[in-house]
């Protein structure tokens, strides 16, 4: 799929995330030169090509009073990880997981959990209750707490001026 110059409008106008009104991508066509129904069949058009790979949120968890947060992270063997990277994803105590190569010799894990909680004790609790309802205990990890909040933000592309 080529993209025209108003997808790449559209894609950056993306990245700064959907208005926050009534009609969302009606807003997002004013500012790009097109309709709604045009923006999303753009949007459903890049992603069936697998240009636009994932469409989500990003929450800001410390303003809605999750106070603290930490990165789990495991070794798990190469020929489990991707099952069991599936079932944890799918945990209601973990905000994000995904694998990452490990980088030998300092760090050994593949396997990376996000879990937020209103304090240090509950998030504690829920990494607990992950190691006992996975067995990760025979796994060696670690737990890194946030100590600094930073913004999260999209993906960022090469910016184009909406509607030139």
């Amino acid at each position: 799929m080529e993209l025209s110059d108003r997808d790449l409008a559209l894609v950056s106008t993306l990245a700064d995330g959907l208005p926050l009104v009534d009609r969302p991508y009606l807003a997002v066509g004013h500012m790009v030169g097109m309709s709604e129904v045009e923006v999303i069949e753009r949007i459903k058009a890049m992603r069936e090509a697998g240009i636009i790979r994932r469409f989500g949120v990003i929450v800001r968890h410390h303003e809605l009073g999750f106070r603290a947060n930490a990165m789990a992270v495991w070794d798990i063997p190469d020929a489990e990880v991707a099952a069991l990277g599936a079932r944890l994803g799918d945990a209601p105590e973990v905000t994000l997981c995904y694998r990452r190569p490990r980088r030998l010799p300092d760090w050994p894990y593949n396997l990376f959990c996000m879990i937020h909680g209103r304090d240090r004790a509950t998030v504690e609790a829920s990494i607990r209750t992950l190691i006992s309802r996975h067995g990760l205990d025979v796994h060696p990890h670690s737990v890194l707490f946030s100590i600094r909040r930073f913004k999260q933000t999209g993906a960022r592309y090469g910016r184009r001026l909406a509607a030139e």
